[in-house]
């Protein structure tokens, strides 16, 4: 081979500035390539589980084509003094090779990537609204949270004046200069105040949080949600109906099933525009489990609305809602290893039902909305 060929130094006159300048660009451009080719075998290595096989197969081929053309410009060094030609012919058509399949290989996965690189910028230009909407339904928590502080302390202070009047209420009915009409007033102040009473001892205690599940009467539950929502059912001139029957004692933490409750029962009241209609309450006792149907007899839930209806930030009240009751919901039902589905009749009303397992049990699940003959219905499937 020496006798028929010469090296590139020979060819090159010998010119030493122009033979180390060949060199040293060559050996760099080579030691560049190996590195990029070691660098895409450890991305495909530690992304191969998130990584498609296909997707792994071009980043392979491509870091074996990098590291061939890499080898052409290390052969160039080599032949700058040893005029193995035949050798850089072979490392030229294996990198001719390599060429060629990547070539292709991008070719075929031009449009996935053409829609990966949108769908990113996409994602990309709403992140920051997202972002924004996360914070401000976050925000609208802590608020929540630092109004259940400040109440639990109103309350608190409210019952000693509160004892005081009805002390005072008591007096005035028993001075012998009353007259029967102001006996009565004070009578029926004395039920007004007792009224309060109870509305405090209520508020102070609903979101009172245990450290373990215990024993929690639904019916209980439900009638302190009654207390509560006593100011907005007589202004929207709504009947709360709560129906019991069998034994609706389960196990589970009494703050999350009040707030549960709350929830649905008010996102019923605020539904029902129409006066004198009426929201239900309807817990029966099963065998394993606690059933408890909330209905009202609003407008009814979008369809379009209905895939996303437990979801964060997806809300119902448009503007007036911050998209975090219903999500609210879900995640303690299915914390105590219960499900929750609906019925929507639009124009007619909506019924969300809770199966409450007796016993506390944490598990997961789906939903996926389905049709049934009123209307669409989210049923939760196990997984």
């Amino acid at each position: 081979m020496s006798s028929s060929f010469m090296p590139h130094a020979v060819s090159w006159s010998q010119d030493q500035p122009l033979i180390w300048t060949m060199v040293v660009t060559n050996t760099i451009t080579f030691v560049s390539y190996f590195s990029i080719c070691i660098t895409l075998f450890y991305l495909a290595r530690r992304t191969r589980r998130s990584l498609h096989r296909d997707w792994g197969y071009l980043a392979i081929g491509f870091a074996l084509f990098i590291v061939a053309c890499g080898s052409t410009h290390l052969l160039e060094v080599i032949t700058t003094w040893n005029p193995v030609f035949w050798i850089d012919a072979c490392t030229n058509i294996i990198t001719a090779i390599l060429s060629g399949y990547v070539a292709v290989q991008f070719i075929r996965k031009a449009p996935d990537l053409g829609f990966g690189i949108n769908d990113y910028a996409v994602r990309l230009t709403n992140s920051e609204s997202e972002k924004a909407q996360i914070e401000e339904s976050l925000l609208a928590a802590r608020k929540l949270e630092e109004w259940n502080r400040m109440s639990a302390v109103v309350t608190h202070e409210i019952a000693n004046p509160l004892a005081a009047i009805q002390n005072l209420m008591f007096l005035i009915e028993i001075s012998p200069g009353a007259t029967a009409e102001i006996v009565a007033m004070a009578q029926q102040s004395s039920e007004e105040v007792r009224r309060i009473e109870a509305l405090t001892r209520s508020t102070l205690g609903f979101f009172r949080q245990t450290n373990t599940p215990e024993k929690v009467d639904l019916r209980s539950s439900a009638e302190s949600v009654r207390l509560l929502l006593d100011p907005l059912l007589r202004k929207r001139g709504i009947e709360l109906e709560i129906r019991t029957s069998g034994d609706c004692v389960v196990t589970a933490f009494p703050v999350e099933t009040r707030q549960v409750l709350l929830n649905l029962v008010r996102n019923a009241c605020e539904a029902t525009v129409r006066k004198e209609a009426k929201v239900r309450v309807i817990i029966a006792g099963k065998p394993d489990a606690v059933e408890v149907v909330v209905e009202d007899e609003g407008a009814g839930i979008d369809p379009l609305m209905l895939p996303s209806l437990f979801h964060f930030g997806a809300s119902t009240k448009g503007d007036r809602g911050n998209g975090m009751g219903l999500w609210v919901v879900k995640q303690l039902v299915e914390k105590h290893g219960g499900s929750i589905g609906l019925d929507t009749r639009p124009g007619e009303g909506t019924r969300f039902t809770i199966v409450w397992p007796r016993q506390f049990s944490a598990s997961g699940g789906t939903d996926e909305a389905v049709a049934t003959p009123f209307g669409p219905r989210l049923r939760r499937s196990e997984t």
